[in-house]
């Protein structure tokens, strides 16, 4: 078991202190990264634009992207069972000798 230790991130220009266990400290920069990217590109040349906005339209954008991934995820899942299944019945068929 992991213990969780503060790591500080930095996303559009603020710190943040999160607490995350060793193991997944790399994984969490990584996504701060990504966030801070995310708002970067959304709030554009605009710096007065409300951070919170910004926040919001950058977490659904890549709660977005994550759907999609997911639905091509759940795709060719469904895809690799037919394709399993599809096998399975040949061998039955070649076992069987018809």
């Amino acid at each position: 078991m992991s213990q969780n230790e503060p790591v500080s991130v930095r996303i559009l220009d603020r710190e943040y202190t999160v607490g995350v266990g060793s193991d997944e400290r790399d994984s969490l920069m990584a996504a701060s990264r990504v966030l801070d990217a995310k708002m970067r590109e959304i709030r554009g040349s605009n710096r007065m634009a409300a951070v919170d906005r910004v926040a919001v339209l950058a977490a659904l954008n890549l709660a977005h992207e994550l759907q999609l991934l997911r639905d091509e995820q759940a795709r060719q899942a469904a895809a690799l069972q037919q394709t399993l299944a599809d096998l399975n019945r040949r061998l039955d068929r070649a076992i069987d000798g018809t």
